[in-house]
């Protein structure tokens, strides 16, 4: 050793375990992990619970206001009672979509939904999703662009699960787009895959939050997250959903500005193509 210079410790070295501690340690970790796994359990079946029993009284809450806002049986007198009954209904609605996110992930994240992939036309299935989100377009106002509108592949999707996802992808793209802003689907099939992008014009996220944004009931200060209602369940569950259907779901930030949303699913099996 060159004098002055300054002196390592020795390097620590443990004594190895007896085989009675090492057994005890393996005893105490098989320990924490069945009491993790039922804590787990817990929480799913408290979910579930939860959102089943919020459904109930949620369709009494939600048929009996459409009664009063119709006036089925007389008028109501003064204007404003409609417009409360509009309010609880719409209310209703959300609490209704809330239970219903809840009661998906749960059942995604226990494996006990049942996702039955069939084939599918992506033309009808964004028919259907922007028929349900017509009236979100119209508030915002938004402007919602399908490439190729008409001459979309199949897909092989879950319908309600495909649909599930899509709306919650779209609705968030609307949203965060800004007013008057466009969104943009694009689709087309490569090799035994069909890829969709929906790209929105908003202000976009940081990479470092988009982890945080795919889990379910995360919450944070970015805008992405902050400018609209709701518990943060959209892209969690389009992204259980997406995978769930053998496929994928990736969000990037684009340079532009904005967000791409690009879905990864199953395409059917081409006819005379070789096994």
């Amino acid at each position: 050793m060159v004098d002055g210079a300054p002196r390592r410790p020795p390097p620590s070295i443990e004594p190895p375990l007896s085989a009675d501690a090492a057994s005890r340690r393996q005893a105490r970790r098989a320990a924490h992990r069945r009491l993790e796994a039922r804590a787990e359990e817990h929480r799913r079946s408290f979910l579930r619970m939860v959102s089943h029993e919020l459904r109930t009284p949620l369709n009494s809450i939600l048929g009996f206001s459409e009664l009063i806002s119709a006036e089925i049986y007389g008028p109501l007198g003064a204007p404003e009672y409609k417009e409360y009954a509009n309010l609880i209904r719409d209310s209703g609605q959300k609490l209704l979509s809330l239970a219903n996110q809840v009661l998906e992930i749960a059942r995604l994240e226990s494996g006990t939904a049942d996702l039955i992939t069939r084939r599918e036309p992506l033309d009808h299935i964004l028919d259907d999703v922007l028929d349900g989100l017509a009236e979100e377009i119209r508030a915002r106002p938004a402007k919602v662009v399908v490439e190729d509108q008409g001459a979309l592949p199949d897909v092989m999707a879950d319908p309600k699960g495909v649909r599930t996802a899509l709306a919650a992808l779209l609705s968030n793209a609307i949203i965060h787009g800004g007013d008057g802003g466009e969104v943009r689907i694009k689709a087309w099939r490569e090799n035994s895959e069909v890829l969709i992008d929906i790209l929105d014009q908003g202000p976009g996220v940081d990479p470092r939050d988009i982890p945080r944004l795919l889990r379910p009931f995360e919450q944070g200060e970015n805008a992405l997250i902050r400018r609209g209602e709701g518990a943060g369940l959209g892209l969690p569950l389009a992204f259980m959903l997406c995978r769930g259907m053998g496929g994928g779901l990736v969000l990037t930030p684009r340079p532009e500005g904005g967000l791409c949303a690009a879905i990864r699913l199953p395409a059917p099996a081409q006819v005379g193509a070789p096994c």
